[in-house]
């Protein structure tokens, strides 16, 4: 057997994990005041923790997503 074979099994959980995993941080950013359509465009890109401290922190939504990115 080739080792180096993914079983189809492993692989659509893997993709359901990793779609699962994009979800939830959308859904952070979105907490956040983020857009939808910009929340699931920047869920894989942007640290939602650093972008929370610097709203926390006082900075503008839109500059703070500047910064992250």
């Amino acid at each position: 057997m080739n080792e180096s074979v993914i079983p189809a099994e492993d692989l659509d959980r893997d993709v359901m994990e990793t779609l699962v995993v994009r979800e939830w941080r959308a859904e952070q950013l979105r907490r956040l005041g983020v857009p939808s359509v910009l929340a699931e465009r920047f869920a894989d890109d942007v640290d939602w923790h650093t972008l929370s401290a610097l709203v926390e922190r006082g900075c503008p939504l839109g500059l703070a997503l500047e910064i992250v990115r």
